[in-house]
């Protein structure tokens, strides 16, 4: 029978790769510097190759076969993780650690209001929080360093299952003096017409934004912003219009800034809050329940049906 790689060594292994320091890939895996080595030196003996490139001085390298290795082991690792998840969401459900990924157009808005829901309901649920871009946040779930992500749809989510859960309208900020400023409602096709603020590339709002307006939309180049809270300021500064999420409207973040906020119109003018986790998840079911309490605090119209993207 063939001898099988340790989890352990595995472990040693995938942690070597991320953190590219044999310290610092120790201390994550909370054994000695030499433990990790000795650890790694077994697992080359057993599989009789090679699996780091000792040639590259005091960098971490590994060789051709040790990449494959490094990708198997993930895969292995993920596979051992799913059966101890499944028998914890068994015996029980929504409780021990769940780390969420959020992305910065939804956190600092909705969370104050779902936060406070999630410890009445799931008491016994250790809730750790990371919030990223959209495409980080869904590497770090691939990876396995976060189990589900809140985030807005549509996007690009690769193999994730998705969850669509409740929309989040956009609404037209207006700078002071605008001549769409005296109409009630504003539709995307006025919008576009207007020099077109956003945020930097990386942020899903930005690609959303140009989605709901248009071809004709006119991005105000080189004006980006790295925040909501920006954006709005270089609105209110005259620079140009942008769309801002109703949940961050609500959260306040408009506040004491001189702007016109406009009710928008037409095709696209929202956008869905969902969740997203790891296709055939065994705690997908805990994942659906959060939906509930999210579709609350959000306060949207709720959307309908999980879907895979």
């Amino acid at each position: 029978m063939t001898a099988l790689p340790a989890a352990q060594q595995l472990r040693y292994l995938v942690a070597l790769a991320e953190h590219q320091h044999f310290g610092r890939a120790a201390a994550s895996c909370g054994v000695t510097q030499s433990t990790l080595s000795a650890g790694l030196i077994a697992l080359e003996r057993q599989l009789d190759a090679a699996i780091l490139d000792r040639g590259a001085g005091k960098h971490v390298a590994f060789t051709a076969l040790g990449e494959e290795v490094v990708s198997r082991a993930r895969v292995a690792l993920a596979a051992l993780e799913a059966v101890s998840e499944a028998a914890d969401a068994a015996r029980r459900p929504m409780t021990g650690p769940l780390r969420l990924g959020v992305i910065p157009t939804i956190g600092p808005f909705l969370l104050p209001r779902l936060m406070p829901s999630l410890r009445q309901h799931f008491p016994d649920l250790r809730l750790f929080l990371r919030e990223d871009t959209t495409a980080n946040c869904l590497e770090r779930l691939a990876a396995h360093r976060l189990d589900v992500v809140l985030l807005a749809l549509p996007c690009d989510c690769d193999d994730a299952e998705t969850l669509p859960v409740v929309t989040d309208d956009f609404v037209a900020a207006l700078p002071p003096g605008s001549s769409l400023a005296a109409s009630e409602r504003v539709s995307v096709a006025q919008l576009a017409s207007e020099r077109l603020l956003l945020l930097e590339d990386g942020h899903c709002l930005r690609d959303q934004a140009l989605a709901a307006c248009g071809q004709s939309a006119t991005p105000a180049d080189p004006y980006a912003a790295t925040s909501l809270h920006t954006l709005v300021q270089m609105v209110a500064g005259g620079l140009g219009a942008t769309l801002l999420p109703r949940i961050a409207i609500d959260a306040g973040v408009t506040a004491g800034a001189e702007l016109v906020l406009r009710e928008l119109r037409g095709r696209g003018a929202w956008r869905t809050l969902g969740l997203a986790w790891r296709p055939n998840s065994a705690r997908a079911a805990e994942y659906r329940a959060l939906a509930p309490l999210l579709a609350s605090a959000a306060g949207g119209r709720v959307a309908s049906g999980a879907r895979r993207t």
